[in-house]
């Protein structure tokens, strides 16, 4: 008996989207290694939190698609983009990879409700507010660097910049928390 609800486009799409949260938890692991690099631990350690919550996303995708029957398929990731050489560059870049990414989860929405697959379209809806708390947290990030000075700011502005950065709550699990059934 065939058990997939799934359609294999949609199947084929929402692996897709789960390859682009793995280059994105890529991208988010690189640059702050190069925020850490340029001794900006806080800010480093920020990205390598969102680095994770970014993979715990991926995670979120291909438990769907198992649920639904379906077989996620993993591809090769390309390397992440240049190093920014600026902090303004690296949110920028930041805010940039979160509104494509907006625009890849709404065309998924599109698709599932083009299908009329309420189920996954119901799924995504959790993908559709979380976009909205990402792209609001890259334009703070935007902010606080400008008002800390931008390129230009004080080393006292970035150092209390980085100190703040490194104190946001962490939302994604630690990996030392993470079980079968809680990756």
């Amino acid at each position: 008996m065939d058990t997939k609800r799934l359609s294999s486009t949609l199947e084929e799409a929402l692996s897709t989207q789960m390859n682009v949260e793995l280059l994105q938890s890529h991208t988010y692991l690189s640059y702050g290694i190069w925020a850490t690099d340029k001794g900006y631990g806080g800010i480093g350690n920020f990205l390598f939190r969102h680095s994770l919550e970014e993979r715990n996303h991926a995670v979120k995708f291909m438990q769907y698609i198992l649920n639904r029957g379906g077989k996620p398929t993993v591809t090769g990731i390309k390397a992440p983009d240049k190093d920014p050489s600026t902090l303004s560059e690296c949110f920028n870049q930041v805010f940039k990879h979160e509104v494509d990414n907006t625009e890849k989860i709404y065309h998924l929405v599109n698709m599932a409700f083009e299908e009329k697959d309420w189920a996954t379209w119901n799924f995504l809806q959790w993908f559709v507010q979380e976009q909205i708390e990402e792209e609001t947290l890259a334009m703070d990030l935007i902010d606080k660097l400008k008002i800390a000075g931008g390129d230009r700011a004080t080393d006292e502005s970035l150092f209390n910049l980085d100190k703040d950065l490194g104190k946001v709550p962490d939302e994604a699990e630690l990996a030392r928390n993470a079980t079968s059934e809680n990756p």
